[in-house]
């Protein structure tokens, strides 16, 4: 009798083991779903908040969607510092000599409203005025970002310090680079006219750029920055596509952040404000540059 009431015990102690299992095999499952469903809705809030609604909308032939959002609209003024903020449409004046027709022949002189930049969506129309083009961002695109905060920024290890050439794998996180750079005077701006290339990217985390940069500040401490050019990111954009590009990280209340907190690429968060009707932040470029063929360029410039 001993032995059976034993062996109850015991298979009652199995059953209560089991039954907590069960348990929390069913809580871990109701956890990741609700992790999921948590996942799902931040994701679809930044969407939202990204994507403005649209008075025209272009399908470009690379699979990009193109909508013309309203000047007013545009997700710059989710900024609370530019509230209420009148568009400035012109600058106030040029750098000395950038357009000066007097050395400028009839033939190099730009025709109005002539478009250096071509992109692919232009092929299946155009933005009305008083409108900007903006790359409508999927779902997907959010979703290969390690977190929906960290979408359109840039990794703390993807920050080369341009001082250096050595493509040092250790320090610079892998980074391989070739530079011209000037400092130490003040500068109100800058100009560059860059080759556009399609380099062919390994691994999807990886990516390949030609850009003007500004600095202000310093690298790991008050760094302020302004880029523009042409890169190729299958992480931020889902394809092998060269795309013109700008990035921006700015002092806030003079405390600057050094890629840590403000800026972004594009438009993909509030600050940077877009008049251009024409051109689409993150759209991909065409024609490239080939070997042995036609060679094409931008031209970028950077002006305070």
């Amino acid at each position: 009798m001993g032995d059976v009431h034993f062996s109850r015990e015991r298979a009652g102690k199995v059953v209560v083991l089991i039954f907590f299992w069960m348990l929390s095999l069913i809580s871990l499952s109701c956890a990741a779903r609700l992790s999921v469903s948590r996942q799902k809705l931040q994701v679809q809030n930044h969407l939202n908040r990204l994507n403005k609604p649209a008075v025209k909308t272009i399908q470009s032939p690379d699979g990009d969607i193109i909508d013309c959002v309203h000047l007013a609209r545009q997700p710059a003024f989710d900024h609370p510092f530019l509230k209420d903020h009148k568009i400035q449409m012109r600058p106030s004046y040029h750098p000395e000599g950038l357009f000066d027709e007097n050395k400028v022949s009839d033939t190099e002189k730009p025709k109005k409203g002539s478009n250096p930049i071509t992109q692919l969506w232009h092929m299946n129309g155009k933005c009305p005025e008083g409108t900007i083009p903006i790359r409508r961002t999927k779902e997907e695109d959010v979703l290969r970002a390690s977190s929906v905060k960290s979408y359109g920024r840039k990794k703390h290890r993807a920050t080369p310090q341009p001082r250096s050439a050595d493509p040092d794998l250790i320090n610079e996180s892998g980074h391989q680079h070739a530079i011209a750079y000037v400092e130490g005077d003040k500068y109100y701006g800058a100009k560059a006219t860059i080759n556009v290339w399609e380099p062919k990217i390994q691994q999807p985390n990886e990516f390949s750029l030609s850009q003007l940069w500004i600095l202000g500040g310093s690298f790991g401490e008050d760094l302020n920055s302004i880029e523009a050019g042409w890169q190729v990111s299958p992480d931020l954009y889902g394809d092998n596509n060269t795309r013109l590009f700008t990035y921006w990280t700015v002092s806030l209340l003079l405390i600057s952040d050094a890629y840590q907190a403000t800026g972004c690429y594009n438009l993909l968060c509030s600050g940077f404000i877009q008049i251009n009707s024409e051109i689409a932040m993150g759209a991909s470029i065409s024609p490239v540059s080939a070997y042995r063929n036609s060679q094409y360029d931008i031209s970028i410039l950077v002006w305070k």
